[in-house]
């Protein structure tokens, strides 16, 4: 799973794209502690400087656009993609280390959602998620995608539809 996925298309403003979990996201990079860490966003990887400037997590309570009640748990990564002389991509360790600390001091939910927002400190913050990871023999690199917004009761519908009447689905076609 080497290419993103196009979110700008049709089927990808229909269809939900797969996301890493931070459980995911973090045992994948734990064997891989050395290698360098690079999120690449907007076709291109973040600055050999970048900094983890803030971890939230937290737990959400919503009501959805067709009254529905709907909670969570997400953890949001801001990432500053700055440009420092002398500095490599921080170390998949480093990374780790800082969501160790997050974790001792304010809890870290390994299955919540993740989202990374990014900014350079002049562009306003913008919100992505981990679409995948992929581990290669010098560097470990995450691709972000801008995170849409979405409308959950037709996400729920277009989910139901896509079970339903896959080829492997014992039940009749919904259509």
């Amino acid at each position: 799973m080497n290419s993103l996925a196009n979110t700008r298309s049709i089927v990808g403003a229909l269809l939900q794209v797969e996301e890493l979990s931070s459980a995911t996201l973090l045992s994948g990079v734990e064997a891989h502690r050395e290698k360098p860490l690079i999120f690449n966003y907007d076709g291109r990887d973040i600055r050999p400087s970048y900094h983890v400037t803030e971890v939230k997590t937290g737990f959400f309570r919503a009501l959805d656009c067709g009254a529905n009640p709907e909670s969570w748990s997400e953890t949001f990564i801001q990432l500053w993609d700055i440009e420092e002389e002398n500095r490599g991509h921080m170390p998949a360790g480093k990374f780790l280390a800082i969501i160790h600390k997050v974790d001792e001091a304010v809890g870290f939910d390994p299955k919540a959602k993740l989202t990374f927002e990014v900014s350079d400190g002049v562009r306003p913050m913008q919100i992505y998620r981990a679409e995948h990871m992929d581990v290669g023999d010098t560097a470990i690199r995450v691709y972000l995608s801008a995170r849409p917004s979405s409308c959950k009761p037709r996400d729920r519908w277009l989910q139901e539809q896509q079970s339903c009447c896959a080829p492997t689905s014992k039940q009749p076609c919904c259509g």
